[in-house]
């Protein structure tokens, strides 16, 4: 097979830790694909273990407190504050967070409510003030949709305590496709959350009458001032109900992450294998179209040697020898 750098080996053999998610989404298939790669190019007794966990914050601090080796964080907009102790890191900085690449994915935050309830705007939830029903995730200091969530109402000046002072509540769930059963299903009346793509919320929105809300310029302006949490938007007609241009935050991509004393040779091969390698994961996902795949294929490696936080130099090494940097 031709490379675009040589094929690197390491004689002796590896234990690593990865930590992904909570066992059968992405994260750990991404994992199980590269405990195969660095494991056949490493020495003979090499082994990986998978660490399942919620595939948030608690990836970040795992890797920075010394528990496992190497992690995927989701979304990456969230990393870059956790390197100084900043928003849901607040009270523990993690200085030594280093980059070995970016897995893209196109995703977004997403506020949506029943049509019927004729709330279009933030601004008609601030004067209607409805007792909503909000399906999101837990805002845990783990859940990084939790937090965000949160964050995105606290910022239009609807507040947890507003919401339940109008005799509204939030319905917690962990996992994007628990949230959205519980508006399929009646039980909630708004959803606040990610995973954009999929067809759970494809579904949802075919079969339920549904208004997206814009995130108003205040917020997303306080958002990255506050937050570094930049915005990003969606094209019309992306989902049904989704009218005019959708602006919101961007929760995309995989940013995978180690600490500055990971050897550098192991960071020099993951992320070789990320690149040089990448098609196995790209054909893992083409039974799903690019644009609502939640691995956005064909994985390009100069988006994958483009990191929110500064790359490990065993990684810096191999992306510049592949002239990608």
């Amino acid at each position: 097979m031709s490379y675009t750098v040589p094929e690197p080996r390491i004689a002796r053999s590896l234990t690593l830790q990865f930590q992904g998610d909570w066992g059968q989404a992405n994260l750990h298939r991404i994992f199980g694909f590269l405990s195969q790669e660095v494991t056949s190019r490493a020495g003979p007794y090499s082994r990986v273990g998978i660490w399942s966990g919620h595939g948030g914050f608690d990836s970040v601090s795992a890797v920075g407190r010394g528990q496992v080796d190497v992690a995927l964080a989701v979304p990456t907009a969230f990393v870059p504050m956790t390197l100084t102790g900043k928003g849901i890191a607040a009270g523990e900085a993690f200085p030594e967070l280093r980059a070995l690449g970016t897995m893209p994915q196109t995703d977004r935050l997403v506020v949506a409510v029943r049509e019927s309830l004729g709330i279009r705007s933030f601004d008609d939830l601030r004067r209607k003030a409805p007792a909503l029903r909000i399906a999101t995730s837990q805002d845990d200091g783990i859940n990084t949709v939790g937090y965000a969530a949160q964050r995105v109402m606290e910022s239009a000046g609807l507040p947890r305590a507003t919401i339940e002072a109008w005799g509204g509540t939030y319905v917690e769930r962990v996992r994007p496709n628990e949230c959205i059963a519980l508006v399929a299903d009646g039980a909630a009346d708004a959803i606040i959350h990610e995973a954009i793509m999929t067809q759970w919320w494809q579904d949802l929105a075919d079969a339920t009458d549904l208004c997206f809300l814009p995130l108003e310029e205040e917020t997303l302006a306080a958002m990255e001032r506050d937050e570094d949490w930049p915005r990003a938007s969606l094209p019309e007609g992306y989902l049904r109900g989704m009218d005019g241009p959708f602006a919101t935050l961007d929760f995309s991509d995989f940013l995978m992450i180690a600490r500055a004393d990971l050897p550098d040779d192991v960071a020099y091969l993951i992320a070789w294998c990320l690149c040089e390698r990448r098609q196995v994961i790209d054909q893992a996902y083409r039974h799903i179209p690019p644009a609502r795949s939640p691995v956005t294929y064909p994985l390009a490696p100069e988006k994958i040697a483009r990191t929110a936080i500064p790359l490990h130099p065993g990684a810096e090494r191999y992306y510049r020898e592949a002239k990608l940097l």
